[in-house]
């Protein structure tokens, strides 16, 4: 078969052993967790809104400013195209992208729990400074603190989410941080939606808010468990015992446990993770996991969208309070999205989701681009058809990619690393996530004003691109334990090829001559 996708039922060592259900204290914990993802939305909404305020940019861009109300009702591609605007939303990833590399050693020395609360206290100060700004400077430097919170956010919730969850309901327990990244995303726009009117401080209210989910996931990590698979990787198999015997509701957890002292002894005798991660035996994971997924997440051009979805609709002719009308809808569509997918990502497969969603995020693509192409750029005001027209198809996007690249760029890549590569593999997600994020969002408004309607062209090729990639190249991973992953690829009609030689070469290495063996 040509996408080469494994089912479910491989042989495993012991998961068809393990034992235990959901419970409170599961659940409590998991919601605790995911409450990371809502730094990352509330961030991604809020900047969008706030970059698209005449308060805000009268204050800090004032030529932005006069060129937006120079062409206040007409089409101009080009009314944001500044770069001093355009890094103030691009540092806070640059930030994260350095801070990520700081996070690995914390997370798997110390914790997953250690790095989720250094994260909020980090995205905390970032949000008050930011709300304080008397210049772009103090901008740049709150950016640059929640861009550390969400470095550290970023690498350690996904792992934690993945790590505490069963393996039958992995995908759906996962996508809580997708989750509450949307709606923080949404939040953050109703939020601008009020503040926008508040003259001339509204903006302040909105960066500042920021605080609100940094001290929600503070004083929540405070009472947060660590995960089972951190406890024994730093050597305390009776406390990883008890807190696995908590989550999963049973004193039969000892297949369970057996696999995270198997997959701990592996991690222990790997000293340079991120050397490891190079090895033959571990491609797959590199190329799916670290580089690919996170790379094409933000090559989708969502985040874009999402950074600038008020600017977009500005430059499309929308007065500024129906621009951040229309940024509401669609965060509620990647609300929607989110939910989707979270019901359907442990039965249909996280291969389907990526197949469906690629499909419907071309066409979309590709109607705005033929649209912008035929009716925008004229210096005239977009119809109301037209203009419902890219609503929808922008919807329909947000939509497609919020129950799949959104929440499965997240999920795979935290579920496919070996335990003595998780920390740094999930380290190197990050970076390449943030770093793409930041390019794009740095990007986008100059390619918006030079290649216009063919950016969005482009970004379709692109998704043809990755639809394709994830075709050939990665399995089905719903259903199967976390520490058995690594069977898939032996399975695989591509990866065998790599990791089964590389297994066998690493055996004869091993072996002592023939003279010696017995």
């Amino acid at each position: 078969m040509a996408g080469g996708g494994v089912g479910p039922g491989i042989d495993g060592k012991r998961a068809e052993f393990y034992e235990g259900g959901v419970t409170v204290f599961f659940i409590l914990a998991v919601i605790v967790g995911s409450l990371g993802g809502s730094l990352f939305g509330y961030d991604l909404g809020v900047s969008s809104g706030v970059t698209s305020m005449d308060d805000f940019l009268k204050q800090f861009f004032p030529k932005t400013y006069e060129r937006k109300h120079a062409h206040l009702h007409e089409t101009d591609y080009c009314k944001y195209d500044n770069q001093i605007l355009t890094l103030f939303t691009s540092s806070l990833y640059f930030a994260g992208l350095l801070s990520t590399f700081a996070a690995s050693p914390v997370t798997r020395k110390y914790g997953r729990r250690t790095s989720i609360l250094t994260g909020a206290v980090s995205f905390f100060l970032g949000g008050l400074i930011n709300a304080a700004a008397v210049n772009i400077l103090m901008l740049i430097i709150g950016r640059i603190f929640l861009g550390i919170g969400i470095g550290f956010g970023n690498q350690a919730v996904p792992l934690y989410l993945a790590e505490i969850s069963p393996p039958k309901i992995r995908g759906a327990v996962n996508q809580l941080f997708q989750l509450t990244t949307c709606l923080g995303i949404l939040v953050a726009d109703l939020i601008n939606y009020f503040t926008e009117k508040i003259h001339p401080w509204g903006w302040r209210l909105s960066l500042g808010l920021a605080a609100l989910p940094a001290t929600l996931m503070f004083v929540g990590g405070l009472f947060l468990p660590e995960t089972p698979n951190s406890l024994v990787e730093r050597g305390k198999v009776e406390e990883a015992r008890r807190i696995l015997e908590k989550v999963r509701g049973t004193k039969k957890v000892d297949a369970e446990l057996e696999d995270l002292k198997d997959a701990s002894a592996a991690s222990r005798a790997v000293k340079h993770p991120f050397r490891n991660i190079l090895k033959r035996k571990n491609r797959p994971q590199l190329i799916i996991g670290a580089l690919g997924i996170p790379a094409f997440q933000q090559l989708t051009g969502q985040n874009s969208i999402l950074f600038y979805a008020p600017v977009i609709f500005q430059s499309l002719g929308f007065g500024t309070g129906a621009a951040l009308y229309s940024s509401i809808i669609t965060g509620s569509m990647l609300v929607v999205g989110a939910i989707v997918s979270m019901l359907l990502v442990d039965r249909l497969g996280r291969r389907f989701l990526f197949m469906e969603a690629g499909i419907q995020m071309i066409i979309s693509n590709v109607i705005v681009g033929v649209t912008l192409a035929l009716e925008f750029g004229h210096g005239a005001v977009l119809s109301k058809g037209i203009s419902i027209l890219l609503v929808v198809s922008i919807c329909a996007f947000v939509a497609a990619f919020g129950w799949s690249w959104g929440p499965l760029g997240w999920l795979v890549p935290t579920e496919i690393f070996p335990l003595e590569t998780r920390s740094a593999g999930q380290s190197i997600v990050v970076c390449v996530n943030l770093f793409c994020t930041a390019l794009v969002a740095q990007c986008f408004l100059a390619a918006l004003c030079h290649l216009r309607f063919g950016v969005f062209i482009l970004f379709a090729c692109l998704i043809v691109i990755m639809t394709l990639f994830i075709y050939f190249l990665l399995p089905e991973t719903k259903q199967v334990p976390i520490e058995e992953i690594y069977l898939l690829w032996e399975q695989h009609w591509f990866w065998k090829k790599i990791v089964v030689d590389d297994a066998s070469k690493e055996t004869k290495q091993q072996q002592p001559p023939p003279h010696l063996q017995l």
